[in-house]
């Protein structure tokens, strides 16, 4: 044949050309030609010529017959009619293909679920404080000091710091704000008595809190006599009556006028316990001593809050206020070095961790942590997807050759399997919003978050809509361009193979699945290990029985032996303490102490707690040498115990009877006890000193009798609260609980990784099933015949689960080396930490192959069941 025979008529070429889009007509030909290469030969190339000319009437028919464009012209490719078509096809594949469908649609919904769960928590979590219209010049005036060798950073600062702010710096700021800490108050109308938490704060800060005024005006503060109150807290201390210049007693002391009502702060803000405000100048009226202090600027007791002015430079204004304190503290605190400096309130929530001086995170490591979460456990759904589409690749197969011999193009192919991915996310994301609104109720209390949809946010719709199509564009983008490109000649002779490489991809998709289940599964075993570790850790003390009740007002303390004796008579309790701080946290610190040996140039700092006499009784201490506080000596009015840590810190030996100097009054050591808890469990336990106090006693701890039931006591212990102080709602803590939320935010971590592993699990495994029921049906006939041989169901059944266990293996030692290493990295922020132990690992690899068989077996067993004749008979 000579080789111009060879080649197509180009005249039908030629109108090919003029019919059909530019962008169209190289894939027609190229489909035509190589049709027409493969068919002619010596006998058949006229034919193979008339073939040629049929398949091309097939694409230009439209055009001349109908009067309308070519399918295949880019008019009619996207026209409104064709993609009516294309998910007319959708909707019928997925309705002839119920299994698939259900569980395709399952799988994604539980992805996007998990993602707009996450999403929304993130939301929440960068939007902290943005509620606030002077977010952007908001700062905390804070400062770095170096105390025991190390740089700490605190928020308590001198009192007399705020006035010289403003006297030296006042062109840098707006407005500075002095507060108190955030405390109970009893506010008292009538018999109503309620605990409201509030701060006495200057009467700037409602304007540069930007509050939202319900009633009255931001000015409210003026009048050292007034109060303004939430709108949660003014109801539920009026009701429905107008609160407005109505008359508050607060904590039994003052009569104070309601000046203003604000909306209830948001729940994801710095401020959201603020109920009551007060000014700070009758803070400063009740407590005269803060100006005839002999060293104001010594104590750290307030926190400074400012807003700066206009196109003000953050780090030019802390360079600028660095030192401050140091021009005003005496020679001998210069060893602290106090370097001042503002936090802007940007940094507030997402990075408030301080190390050594240096910030270094914060809560934005769960931020990216869970945002990580997310995208692995919605790439786990779209695999599912891809997976499913690949495994039924054989059985479209026929379905792509009959269409692109019949005139489809490849891009139309595509466009048609997107299509299909399309409508699959459709469906998924209003099932995954059902989920979504099901799971939030359970999902806020795990997170402690207060979430809504937002649904009169177009942001949300704008980002629920991309993010949809991007899922489709993943979720289908290898099934499109897989399934397309099956060649039509291959398909329809029946000679068409996946080749052993085909089913490369669907493997690795599912070792991916299953690494990342894995690394969840041994992330969320290491988590409750870590806090397990540090609940385990000896705090020192006996927290059984044990109960605190924080004082409003003197009362309780101005009657302590009263209201003891009262209540050990009664069998309640066997003692009762008091102390400046709960056995659960350090609230003080002291630099002053002076002992033998000590280096000059050296800067120390030690928590302290003054307490009664009866204290260590109450609270259980343990001792290591010396003996505890006894009212019956004089003496020990002087006495300090310490703990372990403070003794090796001083490097002392034999410390009991030393003699010590603090602030230049002499005391003597009387006692060592085993180191308490009272800092982060997992940090290491800092210096503790104890004394005897003569007032200011916040805190009272009593130890209820273990012969006498909970509720009985604490019944007689209100009782004897109430006789003393009546004016005071009796409101009490178990110090286990109190010990317990220690672990809250590592405890919100572990439930919410442990959520989402559940879910990452749930959708690999169905996945699976679906890949499984795919496989086990491609090899009916294979069954059969090694059935008629004499396999048996067991053999059948480790057959077909092989591949997977393989898979999961694979999956299982990538998953290992990842999760060691990112895990090692968690675990290093944490001085006191538990160890990766090599069975959390040996532990999880079985328990994963136990779900993968459990998954598999199911279809397995049912084909293995199945009667050969049956499967054999369309042979």
């Amino acid at each position: 044949m000579k080789n111009h025979e060879k080649q197509p008529p180009r005249w039908i070429d030629a109108i090919l050309n003029t019919v059909i889009a530019p962008h169209f007509i190289e894939d027609v030909l190229g489909d035509l030609h190589e049709v027409y290469a493969k068919s002619v030969t010596h006998e058949n190339h006229a034919k193979a010529r008339i073939t040629y000319l049929a398949m091309a009437l097939r694409y230009i028919r439209p055009y001349f017959i109908r009067r309308k464009p070519s399918p295949y012209s880019s008019t009619y490719l996207f026209s409104s009619e064709m993609i009516k078509n294309y998910f007319k096809i959708a909707l019928r594949t997925l309705a002839k293909n119920k299994a698939y469908s259900f569980i395709n649609i399952t799988g994604l919904a539980m992805g996007m679920a998990v993602a707009m769960l996450i999403g929304l928590w993130i939301y929440d979590e960068i939007s902290f404080n943005k509620n606030f219209k002077n977010y952007d010049s908001i700062v905390q005036v804070m400062q770095h000091q170096t105390r025991n060798g190390e740089i700490m950073t605190q928020e308590a600062m001198p009192y007399p710091l705020g006035e010289e702010l403003r006297r030296t710096y006042g062109s840098d700021f707006k407005q500075i704000v002095m507060s108190t800490w955030t405390s109970p108050h009893v506010l008292s109308v009538g018999d109503k008595k309620l605990k409201k938490l509030g701060n006495y704060i200057d009467e700037q800060a409602p304007e540069m809190l930007s509050l939202n005024m319900i009633r009255g005006t931001r000015a409210g503060l003026k009048d050292i006599n007034s109060i303004m109150l939430s709108e949660s807290a003014a109801k539920a201390v009026f009701g429905d009556t107008d609160p407005m210049d109505k008359i508050v007693k607060v904590d039994n002391k003052m009569d104070l006028k309601v000046t203003g009502v604000y909306e209830d702060l948001p729940y994801n803000s710095s401020f959201r316990q603020l109920e009551v405000i007060m000014p700070y100048t009758l803070y400063e009226a009740n407590n005269a001593s803060l100006k005839t202090m002999e060293d104001p600027w010594r104590p750290n007791s307030h926190q400074i809050f400012a807003q700066l002015n206009d196109h003000v430079n953050i780090d030019q204004v802390s360079a600028r206020i660095k030192d401050v304190k140091k021009k005003h503290i005496r020679p001998e605190q210069q060893k602290f070095k106090p370097d001042v400096f503002v936090n802007p309130m940007a940094k507030w929530y997402l990075y408030s961790t301080f190390k050594n001086g240096v910030r270094v995170g914060g809560r934005i490591e769960n931020v990216w942590l869970f945002g990580v979460i997310g995208a692995f456990v919605l790439l786990l759904a779209c695999i599912n997807f891809m997976n499913l589409s690949t495994a039924r690749s054989e059985k479209r197969a026929k379905e792509v050759g009959i269409r692109k011999a019949v005139g489809s193009v490849r891009k139309q192919l595509i466009t048609q399997f997107f299509s299909e991915s399309f409508l699959v996310v459709a469906f998924a994301f209003f099932i995954a919003i059902l989920l979504v609104l099901l799971m939030l109720p359970f999902f806020n209390e795990v997170a402690d978050k207060k979430l809504t949809m937002l649904w009169t946010k177009p942001l949300f719709w704008f980002i629920s809509i991309v993010f949809s199509a991007v899922t489709a564009l993943i979720a289908g983008s290898y099934p499109a361009l897989y399934l397309s490109s099956f060649q039509p000649v291959k398909v329809l002779k029946g000679t068409f193979k996946a080749g052993r490489l085909a089913a490369l991809p669907r493997k690795t998709l599912v070792v991916v699945q299953f690494t990342v289940s894995i690394i969840l599964i041994v992330g969320t075993i290491v988590v409750y290990r870590q806090i397990q570790f540090a609940k385990d850790r000896p705090v020192g003390y006996n927290r059984e029985g044990l109960i605190t009740v924080y004082l409003s007002t003197p009362d309780i303390i101005n009657h302590f032996e009263a209201v003891r004796d009262e209540l050990k008579s009664s069998g309640a309790i066997l003692e009762m303490g008091a102390s400046s701080s709960p056995a659960t946290n350090s609230w003080s610190s002291t630099s002053g102490l002076v002992w033998k040996g000590k280096d000059p140039a050296q800067s120390s700092d030690f928590d302290y707690n003054e307490i009664s006499y009866d204290y260590g009784k109450t609270v259980g201490w343990k001792f290591v040498d010396g003996r505890d506080f006894d009212k019956q000596l004089a003496s020990d009015s002087i006495g300090l115990v310490f703990n372990e840590t403070a003794i090796k810190f001083m490097n002392l030996k034999n410390p009991v009877g030393q003699d010590m100097k603090w602030f230049d009054e002499s005391f003597k050591v009387i006692g060592v006890i085993k180191d308490m808890v009272t800092g982060s469990p997992y940090e290491p336990v800092r210096p503790l000193v104890f004394t005897i106090g003569k007032e200011g006693f916040g805190v009272v701890s009593l130890r209820i009798n273990p012969a006498t039931s909970v509720s009985s006591a604490l019944t007689k212990i209100e009782a004897a609260f109430k006789k003393y102080d009546p004016g005071v709602p009796f409101e009490h803590s178990f110090v286990d609980e109190e010990y317990a939320g220690k672990f809250y935010e590592e405890m919100r971590i572990a439930k919410l990784t442990t959520f989402f592993a559940i879910l990452a699990v749930l959708i690999s495994c169905l996945g699976l099933f679906g890949v499984a029921s795919f496989i086990a049906e491609q090899r009916t006939k294979e069954i059969g015949v090694r059935k008629v041989l004499g396999a048996t169901v067991a053999n059948v059944w480790g057959m077909l689960s092989k591949d997977f266990v393989i898979l999961v293996s694979v999956a299982f030692l990538i998953a290992v080396p990842v999760s060691y290493y990112f895990l090692s990295g968690w675990l290093e922020k944490y001085t006191y930490r538990t160890n990766i132990s090599w069975w959390i690992f040996i532990i999880t690899g079985l328990c994963t192959m136990l779900i993968t068989l459990l998954t598999v077996s199911f279809q397995a067993i049912k084909a293995a069941l199945m009667n050969p004749i049956k499967s054999l008979r369309s042979e």
